[in-house]
């Protein structure tokens, strides 16, 4: 766990505050390793479904990539486009039971207009790309 917890605080650019974590004994190691720094760290070990802080979003997505990463048999390039794509399904194109039937990016006042979200995503970003150049 710590080679991982270091790799993130280095691509961000800075030790998390808080880490919010399943009941898995492992994460206490990680959660040490920022601590060690001189900045004390906030764990939360949460195990229910149900409080204020959880991270039961997260955990849905790793569900989700699982489930695809198990029929693949693998992600076998480290740099895999799969996964953003999954990503953007998982925000902007699928519905969510838990958000009244809204996607991620709806709730948070983003929508996508058209009949297929996927070619409307992807034209969306086509333009932008070619606005930056």
């Amino acid at each position: 766990m710590k080679p991982m917890f270091r790799e993130g605080a280095e691509y961000a650019g800075k030790n998390p505050r808080v880490l919010i974590t399943d009941g898995a004994h492992n994460y206490i190691d990680g959660a040490r390793a920022f601590s060690t720094h001189g900045h004390p760290i906030t764990h939360i070990r949460e195990i229910r479904l149900t409080g204020t802080v959880h991270n039961n979003k997260m955990e849905s997505m790793n569900g989700e990539i699982r489930d695809r990463e198990k029929v693949m048999r693998g992600l076998k390039i480290e740099e895999t486009p799969i996964l953003a794509g999954m990503q953007i399904y998982h925000n902007f194109i699928r519905p969510h039971m838990t958000l009244n039937g809204e996607t991620p990016a709806e709730k948070a006042g983003i929508t996508v207009e058209g009949e297929n979200k996927w070619v409307t995503v992807i034209q969306n970003a086509t333009v932008e790309k070619r606005q930056l150049r």
